[in-house]
């Protein structure tokens, strides 16, 4: 370890180093894919950093992750545990749009990286279709040990002063078994290159090999026959694109399976005008064999029933469609404006070849761009802010509802004189997002080179906008409401907490992520007269506006009853919440402080136990009577605890968001915030308020409210 750390200080050995971690973990997990994820130091987001295994081109729809996302690593890094997929079925209930996209036959695992309270990323490895379904233990502890190493190579590198920071593209790497493999043996008669040709051509039928990008290594004259082709338009070409018939969804979809499940797959295709061909796939970690033969007549598909090859494209559209099937899958899962436009600008450019991506909506009659990718920010200067009645070709497709296709300069010239869009670009399309009528926004690409759109391609880039379009106008209504729901949460918390000599109060609250609703959560500070106040927390059930309505009510009634005992108090909010019979429940504790005594009593409704620090500095977790949840029994009854309250004494009153992590006991949590408490040393209200939810605002996503009160005697 003493060398990599050695190693880490420079600016170029880290990422080998890297490279080597995890080509070494997949040696000894027996993983044939590998990939690292590192978080995006600009954006909420995971960009794949290294790969291995898979070419680029399968991987591309996820080289970008939201944290919020819900996908395995994603999932890894925000609940900091380790997910395993053990198959199709699995991975179909857990994560449908994975499993859409990819409906092959593979295990995965996604582990979080981390070190101390550093997330760096995150590793997934995968196996073949006939990996074990099970994840053993001895599996389980070897993937630990590699997020381990990889996360303290990062923190060195970081240390050094050179962290590691993803590109715009991965770094690719050779997996284990492609950099262990020996050349096959041949015979003493004839150079290994001639004698590995002869054999393949004495064979019946044709034979040809793929490296593991897809590209053609080798080829036999009978092959090259059999295609329609020469053999030197063959090498370094994949056949889809080398061969206009092949460019059809299951050649590719059968080259993909291959690479994904590393089993052998098949299929027949017709090369015109009427010659059926039978390919099979025989993969492993260095590329891919395919034996290709004549179907005889009587086992040829009947034509009739066969869809027409696909024709040449400028682009190839079966891996548009690859791309756009991806999105469409991760648009039904999108939550919110930025989150469909961070989704859109990330697959719609390796969808349709475009270098540059800006999509805009229409907001008080002009055009305002919420996203964009590619060039360097000025098609989204120049775009911002453009009059829906001005003559801008963005502008001009959503008034009119037409989408336009401009192959090279002069065309988009000619229909627009005064379009000052990119100059370094050749071809534009602007397309209309439009919704029932409608008009929501626009979305321009733009390509380096002319570009024609034929028929095909510009029936799926409109297919393309009305699906945006759809995901747009759900996202706004999202946002609305939303906005609406936290607008009332505000409403109904205090907006400042009463200020008193004898205590030094301080006060948090902390949404759940995006896309989890509006919680319930509140806290308060009541001023009884000048030596007596009331602290209490609560967290109503779920996280919708009839839980936000239903929390101003438990505070309205704490309220109108603050002052009495702790217990009557509790008791009497609870006949209130079984009255109003609201179908949530609530837990709630209340404190009754007495500063001339310097004594406090507290009652719980369910709530988690407070947690109280001496003036010495001795920290402990009040275990109360936990007492039953308020708005299920009105005979219910509460129990008081008392305690000393002397200058220098911290109470702390939180919510279960504070303390809840997936796979941590939440005894242990809370008794780690207890701890955090002892240590963080003679601080104020505030600078404690701080400490005690650092954590938590580290954490990627939170899945639930945080609602903290921290009550210091003085």
């Amino acid at each position: 370890m003493r060398d990599a750390t050695r190693s880490a200080a420079g600016t170029e050995p880290a990422p080998e180093l890297l490279e080597h971690t995890l080509v070494q973990g997949m040696r000894e997990t027996g993983a044939h894919v590998g990939a690292v994820y590192l978080r995006s130091p600009d954006e909420r987001a995971l960009r794949l950093a290294v790969l291995s295994g898979v070419p680029w081109e399968i991987a591309l729809p996820w080289a970008r992750v939201g944290l919020n996302a819900p996908t395995p690593v994603a999932d890894a890094l925000r609940d900091r545990r380790l997910v395993w997929l053990g198959g199709q079925e699995e991975t179909a209930r857990r994560y449908p749009q994975l499993a859409l996209v990819l409906p092959y036959p593979f295990a995965l695992a996604a582990a979080a990286i981390t070190t101390d309270r550093t997330e760096w990323g995150g590793l997934v490895l995968h196996w073949p279709g006939a990996h074990h379904a099970e994840l053993s233990p001895g599996l389980r502890d070897a993937i630990g040990a590699i997020c381990h190493r990889v996360g303290l190579l990062l923190g060195m590198a970081a240390d050094s002063g050179h962290p590691m920071v993803p590109g715009a593209t991965p770094r690719m790497v050779s997996p284990p078994e492609a950099r262990d493999a020996e050349p096959p043996a041949v015979g003493r008669a004839a150079s290994g290159e001639t004698a590995v040709a002869r054999f393949a051509e004495r064979l019946p039928g044709g034979s040809c090999a793929l490296d593991p990008d897809g590209r053609m290594t080798f080829v036999t004259t009978t092959a090259a026959r059999l295609l329609g082709a020469g053999v030197s338009e063959l090498l370094g070409a994949r056949p889809w694109e080398a061969l206009p018939w092949l460019n059809a969804p299951v050649a590719q979809d059968n080259y993909r399976a291959s690479v994904i499940s590393r089993r052998p797959t098949s299929f027949t295709a017709l090369r015109p005008p009427d010659r059926w061909l039978s390919f099979r796939l025989y993969p492993d970690a260095t590329g891919i064999s395919v034996r290709i033969a004549s179907v005889p007549a009587a086992d040829a598909p009947d034509p009739a029933r066969e869809p027409p090859p696909t024709p040449a494209s400028a682009t190839t559209r079966t891996a548009a469609l690859y791309h756009l099937t991806h999105l469409a899958a991760t648009l039904t899962e999108a939550v919110g404006v930025r989150d469909v436009a961070d989704r859109v600008a990330d697959q719609v450019l390796p969808a349709t070849g475009a270098q540059t991506l800006a999509l805009m909506t229409a907001e008080e009659g002009r055009l305002r761009t919420i996203g964009h990718r590619g060039g360097d920010g000025e098609l989204k200067d120049r775009l911002d802010g453009s009059p829906l009645t001005s003559d801008a070709p963005a502008a001009h497709c959503l008034t009119t509802g037409t989408p336009s296709f401009f192959a090279t300069p002069a065309e988009l010239r000619d229909a627009h004189p005064s379009a000052r869009l990119q100059d370094d670009m050749a071809a534009w399309c602007f397309l209309p997002l439009i919704v029932s009528g409608r008009p929501v926004g626009s979305l321009v690409l733009g390509y380096d080179l002319p570009h024609p759109f034929d028929l095909s391609e510009r029936t799926v880039l409109t297919s393309l906008a009305g699906l945006i379009a759809q995901a747009l106008d759900r996202a706004r209504l999202y946002d609305a409401n939303h906005r609406l729901a936290h607008s009332l949460q505000a409403g109904l918390l205090p907006h400042a907490l009463p200020r008193m000599s004898g205590l030094d109060v301080a006060a948090r609250y902390l949404p759940a992520g995006h896309g989890m609703g509006i919680g319930g959560d509140f806290y308060d500070l009541i001023r009884l007269d000048d030596t007596r106040a009331a602290a209490a927390i609560g967290d109503v059930q779920g996280h919708s506006v009839q839980a936000a309505t239903l929390m101003g009510q438990v505070r309205t009634a704490v309220h109108a009853t603050a002052g009495a005992p702790p217990s009557e108090v509790l008791a009497r909010t609870n006949r209130l919440l079984t009255d109003l019979d609201p179908g949530l429940f609530t837990s709630c504790l209340y404190a009754h402080l007495d500063l001339a005594r310097h004594r406090a009593h507290l009652a719980s409704a369910g709530h988690p136990p407070p947690l109280l620090r001496h003036p010495g500095g001795r920290t402990e977790v009040l275990r109360l009577p936990p007492g039953l949840l308020l708005g299920i029994d009105p005979a219910a009854t509460y129990s008081a605890t008392g305690i000393a309250l002397a200058p220098g004494t911290v109470l702390v009153l939180y919510t279960d968001g504070l303390v809840e992590v997936p796979g941590v006991d939440l005894d242990v949590a809370t008794d780690a915030l207890a701890d955090r408490l002892a240590g963080a040393g003679d601080l104020d209200a505030e600078a404690l308020a701080e400490v005690l939810v650092d954590d938590v605002r580290r954490r990627a996503h939170r899945s639930d409210d945080v609602a903290l009160l921290v009550v210091r005697a003085r």
